[in-house]
């Protein structure tokens, strides 16, 4: 699950590393390549869900192949794009395929691991999300180069198709097999996620909100480099690496964090308050990020990149954190659904500011980008706190998340 979370943000990435020479080259604008994120980011909200569905009920081997091979497909696609709607059909494939990959990663944390390992192993399966992230611009860059950014799709179907042939091996083991319905007892199962539930709207705020700023640095870096500081191609893919780094760091900080102190904790709103708390003030300097910015060369970045990694370690909490709550609320039975509806909402939001986003860097407007993502982990911390507090989680209990 580490090793398909990676594939996809490599996949994914990869449009927004060569992000420069790509918009150079078919003309688009900034403000078209975020509609392209937009479209990639609405398939991804809606297969989400669907996926976790479909893994919960058919189970891990089978769902895995489809959404895998099915995204390889059209992470190759790109290769043939040539101007808008090609790339936006290719990116909108590419995110519906990549709906499984944290449904997948969570579903087989909790169908595998007994409750004290499983935030360690949730924080295993995502962080090759934010590793994919930090290899991308390191395994990418010198592909691109040598065999153009076409070369470089040619390059991330390749990877998909070994991924492939190693899960045919791997899901073998007999509890990935099995579909999950199968393995407990004859009691019904507790209600899931549901659309009037406020504890299910105040998971997917914390989620999504939370962790926008995540989107908008993945997304929009490698263009603030080029068009604001003047990195070339070959600048970008050097430091690029630096902020997904505190995303993958982020993913096993918080696990550990979660794993330690949350499992025995009678109190878990109390926990979770503290912990968002915590959290939403770290992300507050990111709106002062611009001022970092020092044109020139790659050292002159330093204290730019820090920052946007601290961000993503922060961003990271978001997730394990919303993620922790809403197993806790509604037992990791559901856990298919619950990453589906987690990663969706983070895919909605992203489609929502990317393309505004987009707008003010072609506007120059890049103090005002940096305000406006961090107003997201404010408005999400809020809603949270409205929609957990009114719930009163009536029926929950310390240890519903053993289910």
């Amino acid at each position: 699950m580490l090793l398909v979370s990676l594939i996809s943000y490599i996949d994914r990435n990869t449009l927004a590393l060569l992000a420069p020479t790509i918009l150079a080259e078919t003309g688009l604008s900034a403000e078209q390549y975020g509609w392209i994120i937009f479209v990639f980011s609405i398939a991804y909200m809606a297969s989400n869900p669907l996926w976790g569905r479909l893994l919960d009920r058919a189970g891990l081997r089978e769902g895995m192949f489809a959404s895998v091979g099915f995204w390889t497909l059209a992470s190759v696609s790109h290769a043939f794009a040539s101007g808008f709607w090609s790339f936006a059909v290719a990116r909108g494939a590419l995110g519906f395929g990549e709906g499984a990959t944290f449904p997948g990663g969570l579903r087989t944390a909790v169908q595998t691991l007994p409750m004290e390992k499983r935030s360690r192993g949730i924080a295993v399966s995502y962080s090759g999300g934010s590793l994919g992230a930090v290899l991308t611009p390191i395994i990418v860059t010198p592909v691109a180069l040598a065999f153009g950014w076409r070369g470089a799709f040619w390059f991330t179907g390749a990877i998909g198709v070994l991924w492939l042939v190693l899960w045919a091996f791997v899901s073998r083991r007999p509890e990935l097999r099995s579909r999950p319905e199968r393995q407990g007892s004859a009691t019904p199962l507790p209600p899931g996620p549901g659309i009037s539930d406020p504890r299910t709207w105040a998971f997917m705020a914390a989620y999504a909100l939370g962790a926008m700023p995540l989107g908008f640095i993945l997304y929009g870096t490698s263009i603030y480099l080029n068009r604001a500081l003047g990195a070339s191609q070959l600048d970008v893919g050097k430091v690029l690496w630096v902020p997904p780094l505190g995303w993958e760091v982020g993913y096993f900080f918080w696990g550990w964090v979660l794993d330690r102190y949350g499992a025995g904790v009678r109190e878990k709103l109390t926990l979770y308050r503290w912990i968002f708390g915590g959290l939403l003030l770290f992300s507050l300097p990111l709106a002062a990020s611009h001022r970092l910015a020092v044109p020139g060369g790659i050292a002159d970045w330093t204290p730019l990149l820090f920052e946007l990694f601290f961000e993503t370690f922060v961003a990271s909490g978001f997730v394990m954190v919303s993620l922790h709550y809403a197993t806790w609320v509604y037992t990791g039975v559901h856990a298919g659904l619950i990453a589906g509806l987690g990663a969706g909402s983070w895919g909605a939001a992203v489609a929502v500011a990317m393309p505004y986003m987009g707008r003010l860097f072609d506007q120059q407007r890049w103090e005002q980008a940096f305000v406006v993502a961090t107003l997201f982990p404010v408005a999400g911390l809020l809603l949270w706190w409205l929609g957990a507090s009114s719930a009163g989680h009536r029926g929950t209990s310390p240890n519903s998340a053993a289910g």
